[in-house]
């Protein structure tokens, strides 16, 4: 399935390339949404919760972050400047998994529930890294994971010729 993606200078240049399965990323799009709208509608909570935790300025930092995951998931669901959009869902689960969830800190069914909240972050942060990776033309593969190696791969091309 041909779809968008973003080229170097930030345009959407790339048509050729295929996009993730929109079924995966209209699923994975429908929990973020969710998360977003449910941070609109409970803003003043999640601002108190911020405060408490101490994020600076939680006034403004909630929902900015909650407005940029709206338009970041309608970035990966459309697959319109993937890149960005996969990046900015990645900052922000980096952002607020560890200053929010800290369940280390906490006991008992605090404890509990903010560990089950961080663990779901972190796999939300997962699909988000895979977006990324799929958005920058990756084959989901680093240099350390593949022996990285790139003289030796390029050597063992050029006696196969």
């Amino acid at each position: 399935m041909a779809a968008d993606t973003d080229s170097p200078d930030g345009s959407d240049a790339d048509r050729g390339r295929d996009a993730p399965s929109l079924l995966g990323r209209s699923l994975y799009g429908g929990v973020l949404a969710y998360m977003a709208v449910d941070g609109f509608k409970n803003n003043d909570k999640r601002v108190a919760v911020a405060e408490e935790k101490g994020v600076p300025m939680p006034d403004v930092l909630v929902p900015f972050v909650t407005g940029m995951l709206l338009v970041a998931n309608l970035g990966i669901v459309l697959w319109r400047l993937p890149r960005a959009a996969a990046g900015a869902v990645v900052v922000f689960f980096l952002g607020t998994t560890p200053a929010i969830h800290d369940f280390w800190t906490m006991e008992g069914k605090e404890r509990h529930g903010n560990k089950i909240n961080f663990l779901k972050n972190l796999a939300l942060l997962g699909g988000a890294l895979v977006f990324l990776d799929a958005a920058s033309g990756g084959d989901g593969e680093s240099d350390a994971a593949s022996g990285g190696d790139k003289e030796r791969d390029a050597a063992s091309e050029s006696d196969e010729r």
